[in-house]
């Protein structure tokens, strides 16, 4: 059973844990309003902005106001969940193991286990890479080359920011895959030697 002591944090830790916590909510409000934009731009494609405009100055101002509501209460949200939120991070990327005393210098262990964890990192960013090339400077007949072309305004909101929560998502899992992963084979090492 693990040992559930609260653990002090330097201040880069910390610091790392915030940044990431900022990042997600980033991409989380992005999200937010791309969903809004999509939803809008499904309605109506175009003519949005002149037909705001028309509308009398009370409308504008409600309207304007509605949106910052929303946005200034996710904030708020986001602000409150702040010190939680960064801790969570902390907690998952910074969790202290304690290896067994037999696995602790064992250098072939150490070996395999980087290369399993280096090797499984390359196919994550080469996957990442063939599809980015895929999505921005592949040939005409590339399947996600087409995906995007239709893409509007909105779309194009939803997409970054749900690429960007992707990143985020994916940075923190390599982290916690190359901080976690040798604690994890070692415990697999340790396992298939007792049997």
């Amino acid at each position: 059973m693990e040992n559930l002591k609260e653990i002090e944090y330097t201040s880069n830790q910390k610091a790392v844990g915030e940044l990431f916590y900022i990042f997600m909510m980033i991409s989380c409000i992005g999200i937010v309003v791309g969903v809004v934009w999509s939803i809008l731009d499904f309605i109506m494609p175009l003519g949005k902005f002149d037909i705001f405009l028309a509308l009398n100055l009370g409308y504008q101002i409600t309207i304007v106001a509605g949106f910052l509501a929303a946005l200034f209460l996710l904030l708020i949200f986001f602000f409150g969940l702040f010190k939680k939120g960064a801790k969570g991070v902390l907690k998952f990327l910074f969790k202290e193991r304690e290896l067994e005393e037999r696995y602790k210098n064992r250098l072939d262990v150490k070996i395999a286990a980087g290369g399993l964890l280096l090797s499984i990192m390359a196919i994550i960013v080469g996957i990442i890479i063939a599809v980015t090339q895929d999505i921005f400077g592949g040939s005409d007949t590339s399947p996600l080359k087409g995906l995007f072309s239709e893409f509007s305004a909105g779309n194009w909101v939803l997409f970054g920011s749900l690429a960007l929560f992707a990143i985020v998502g994916l940075t923190l899992f390599l982290i916690f895959f190359w901080k976690n992963g040798n604690y994890a084979i070692m415990k697999i090492i340790g396992i298939l030697e007792k049997e």
